[in-house]
């Protein structure tokens, strides 16, 4: 049977009809996709004017040489690591916690779980405006137990410290369920049988947690880690509704800092050179995650 794929006599592959089926979507994905990349790509080795329509003006490495030398940035990367290490590490453990001890919980469980999940599915936006009107100085309900409590009698999102930690701790309100939810998952997979059994032969819970369950649930929670990295070093939309960055720089984390480059200052051409760098941030974490998972043979 002559092959769509191979010409007869000639031994020479031409294009299979797979190929030819989604071409159209190949041509398709490139323009949308790579079209626009190489175009910030060219625009991060110029000055871009918008005055009287766009125009360039080729600079160079000048964009590229600010990237690394630019104080101002070098703060915002600064403060995107700490929200980075914050937020992930406290959902992590927050997140892994509660899946443990969902698992446990017989009765009730999945009414739990769905008042755990609710955060998740409140959009960011909505997150940052109910935690700006809850941590108000005038009328917050977390800023008058404070307060009253003597806890601390601060504006919290008028003082650089507390603001940064309000705006993590929002962070963390929203998507710890993310990270219960996929370990929840990875729980459901540990075998039944193998757990009774090493009961039955005296095991204990920390030693059927260490022995038994984090091993079979490791890839998973990496992927969860994967996938809320991923997250939070694009993440833009609580800090904007709550502090736009403030008080002064203290929560203008990489994000925050690129839209201002980009649509305040309109220095659109080193706004694509740190939008790039955050690319090439996000390639570095995404491989770094890939490679644990190879270790560990979880993926190919």
């Amino acid at each position: 049977m002559a092959s769509n794929t191979t010409e007869k006599g000639g031994g020479r592959r031409g294009i299979s009809l797979e190929t030819k089926m989604l071409l159209p979507a190949l041509v398709l994905l490139a323009v949308l996709s790579l079209f626009p990349f190489v175009y910030i790509i060219f625009m991060s080795f110029n000055t871009v004017s918008l005055i009287g329509g766009i125009s360039f003006e080729w600079t160079g490495m000048e964009n590229w040489t600010r990237l690394f030398t630019d104080s101002v940035v070098l703060g915002s990367w600064a403060r995107s690591a700490i929200y980075f290490i914050a937020t992930v590490g406290i959902e992590m453990v927050l997140g892994v916690g509660i899946a443990l001890l969902l698992n446990e919980i017989i009765a009730g469980r999945y009414a739990a779980l769905s008042l755990i999940l609710m955060p998740m599915f409140v959009a960011p936006v909505i997150v940052g405006l109910l935690g700006r009107f809850l941590t108000d100085s005038t009328y917050g309900l977390y800023a008058y137990f404070l307060n009253a409590t003597g806890l601390y009698t601060q504006d919290i999102l008028g003082t650089p410290g507390s603001a940064l930690l309000a705006v993590i701790l929002m962070d963390v309100w929203e998507w710890t369920p993310l990270i219960t939810l996929i370990v929840l998952a990875g729980l459901s997979s540990v075998p039944v049988s193998v757990l009774e059994a090493a009961n039955i032969d005296g095991a204990n819970y920390w030693q059927r947690l260490r022995h038994m369950v984090w091993p079979s649930i490791a890839g998973v929670v990496i992927v969860a880690l994967l996938i809320r990295s991923m997250d939070a070093i694009r993440y833009f939309d609580i800090i904007f509704v709550t502090t736009n960055g403030g008080p002064g720089n203290a929560t203008k984390i990489i994000p925050i800092r690129l839209y201002e480059t980009a649509f305040r200052f309109f220095d659109l051409g080193y706004a694509a050179a740190i939008g790039l760098g955050m690319l090439a941030f996000s390639i570095i974490v995404a491989n770094l995650f890939m490679r644990i998972l190879k270790n560990r043979g979880l993926a190919k």
